[in-house]
């Protein structure tokens, strides 16, 4: 029986994410330390732990059928691969950041201007379309460090919480795109191999839309069910169940996790008690 390829990235948060999320969606695997790859025990599938820039020229090689990666590695160097699946994970934005006491205050700002950055391909993109012509200092690592030994006069860098940013003395000045772990394919990929994929990405969807929303019980006089019921639409339509006290009901129901304090403050002032609220692991629709 065949089995699937994927790439993740070797070490760090998304490779922790990643792995986290294989989990979830029934996928058992055992990975010794220092391991390059490692088999599924419960699923045809094979995880090679690869350097994050690495993998856009395997996934186009074919040497591996998919990965989870970062969509601004893609972006950076491998715009034509296939994104199958955005995961919701591992959020970042690719930004241009410059000394706190620099008088560049945007974009526009960096004409002939010197900027250090690991994604020249994607700076050179959005320079492009806004006309500025800049130097670009290719560097692999931190570039943090540039702009106080006078290599740079800004960088351009991935930005999660602003921390490293802050640490060195710089300020976020522009938002050049914004980025997440995504599913991606190889376009040699075999139809059996994409058999493989669609179980999986079936299962991450359910996975992700279980993230998103609550599950909501709760218990109401009858004579406020219609106005509860307006309120808590849920997937089709709430469920309701009559208690042993006469003249109440119990409700089930699912609230998108961004209502979700607002639909909760609505129904109370609705009438609605003993509200319980549940995580959801898994929504198949």
């Amino acid at each position: 029986m065949s089995k699937l390829k994927i790439a993740v990235q070797k070490s760090g948060r998304l490779h922790d994410d990643s792995m986290k999320i294989l989990k979830e969606i029934g996928i058992s695997v055992d990975n010794g330390k220092d391991q390059l790859k490692a088999s599924a025990r419960n699923f045809p599938l094979e995880v090679f732990y690869l350097r994050n820039g690495d993998i856009p020229q395997y996934l186009r090689d074919g040497v591996v059928d998919a990965a989870i990666i970062g969509e601004n590695v893609l972006i950076e160097k491998g715009d034509d691969i296939n994104i199958v699946e955005k995961l919701g994970f591992s959020k970042c934005r690719v930004s241009i950041a410059v000394p706190k006491a620099s008088k560049v205050k945007s974009l526009k700002d960096l004409e002939q201007k010197r900027i250090a950055t690991s994604y020249p391909n994607t700076v050179n993109y959005f320079l492009d379309l806004a006309g500025i012509k800049a130097n670009l200092h290719i560097i692999n690592g931190s570039v943090e460090i540039a702009p106080n030994i006078g290599l740079a006069d800004g960088i351009c860098d991935i930005v999660s919480s602003g921390s490293t940013l802050f640490k060195n003395g710089l300020k976020e000045i522009e938002v050049l795109l914004k980025s997440e772990a995504v599913l991606a394919t190889s376009p040699r990929i075999s139809a059996e191999n994409q058999t493989i994929i669609n179980k999986i990405q079936f299962r991450l969807k359910s996975v992700l839309k279980g993230r998103e929303n609550k599950y909501v019980l709760l218990n109401a006089p009858n004579e406020k069910l219609d106005r509860i019921v307006e309120i808590l639409p849920g997937m089709n339509s709430p469920t309701i169940l009559p208690l042993v006290q006469k003249g109440w009901s119990s409700l089930h129901s699912v609230i998108n996790k961004n209502d979700f304090w607002n639909v909760i403050d609505e129904l109370k002032a609705s009438g609605a008690e003993g509200i319980l609220v549940c995580p959801i692991e898994n929504m198949v629709l």
